[in-house]
């Protein structure tokens, strides 16, 4: 039985390092883009969107409440980057690096 429980550990603490990825990824993006670029997109501000994706990512990276808060730490980093990030590239709000070969 207590190779199902490591099992679980190990299922677990991979889930928290794939949150936490997203989620660091999502900021390190965020900040990247200009601040005219969220208001000409019709989304929060650049602050706000940076406070969202910073708590996420530490509420992600220390575990903290469980379950239920990675998921929505989750749930934040996924929305950025769904629904915020192509709008911002959209109106050109481009994080000033390199682009790949189909544009990313």
């Amino acid at each position: 039985m207590s190779g199902v429980f490591a099992a679980q550990g190990y299922v677990t603490l991979l889930l928290g390092l794939a949150v936490l990825a997203v989620c660091v990824f999502a900021l390190v993006d965020a900040v990247r883009r200009p601040a005219g670029a969220f208001a000409a997109a019709g989304k929060l501000t650049k602050n706000k969107w940076v406070a969202i994706l910073a708590v996420a990512s530490l509420i992600s990276f220390a575990g903290l409440g469980g379950l239920g808060l990675i998921v929505i730490s989750l749930v934040a980093g996924a929305v950025y980057l769904a629904d915020v990030r192509p709008a911002l590239r959209s109106v050109g709000g481009g994080g000033g690096g390199r682009s790949g070969p189909v544009g990313w």
